[in-house]
């Protein structure tokens, strides 16, 4: 399989070339298009439990898409729903902790469990992240562009957690307050979290919740009629 990523960084899409009878999984609503001979099989892969507690406590939907080429081979285009990047990564064997809303799609070899751990917990928004496993091509997204960063052996990196995308699972997770009382409570930085090397981790430039922050104020309100 053969995947390009197209009109980077503000709006990706991800071009993935199958060879015949290849297929590729994906999350729901990520097509953008695809090859007439292309098929869809939906299902909730790993069984009802599993796509429950992926859907439930991973922040991913209960069924995903499977792609499947036909004798000719076939094309399948796929966008995140938020304007970003998305980056390829090549899994070998190892984990990797990616935040909810990240997965775009991945090979067959790739494995996706909802993953409830206290490093899980300390490092996502809501209450566990999605552990991807195996071999194969994964497909990530971001809001705004993704930064990656290399973390030597024993190094300590601090990310704010709302800009965390991935990385590896292997990495020591300890939460964080930013300076004194002040700072934790005025500096409008949020939670963070201290990652311990060796491993990778890829951020987003930009933070969802940020976004959202800044269009709540921007809303209508509502009219008080007096009687």
């Amino acid at each position: 399989m053969d995947i390009e990523i197209v009109h980077r960084p503000s709006y990706s899409l991800a071009v993935a070339k199958l060879t015949p009878g290849e297929r590729i999984r994906a999350e729901a609503g990520a097509m953008v298009s695809m090859s007439g001979g292309v098929n869809i099989e939906t299902k909730a892969e790993g069984g009802i439990l599993k796509s429950l507690g992926r859907a439930m406590l991973g922040g991913e939907s209960f069924f995903q898409n499977f792609f499947v080429a036909s004798a000719q081979g076939g094309e399948v285009t796929l966008a995140p729903e938020l304007p970003g990047d998305m980056m390829l990564i090549e899994m070998k064997g190892e984990k990797l902790m990616l935040q909810a809303g990240s997965y775009v799609a991945s090979e067959n070899g790739v494995e996706l469990t909802a993953k409830v751990s206290m490093k899980a917990f300390m490092s996502a928004e809501g209450i566990s992240m999605l552990e991807a496993t195996g071999t194969g091509k994964l497909l990530v997204s971001s809001y705004g562009a993704i930064f990656e960063r290399q973390i030597g052996a024993g190094e300590k990196y601090i990310v704010d957690t709302s800009h965390l995308v991935a990385f590896d699972a292997n990495m020591s997770v300890t939460p964080k307050t930013v300076g004194g009382i002040k700072s934790t409570l005025f500096s409008g930085e949020g939670f963070v979290i201290e990652l311990t090397g060796p491993g990778t981790v890829y951020m987003q430039t930009r933070s969802p919740q940020a976004l959202i922050n800044w269009i709540i104020p921007q809303l209508p309100k509502p009219e008080i009629k007096s009687s």
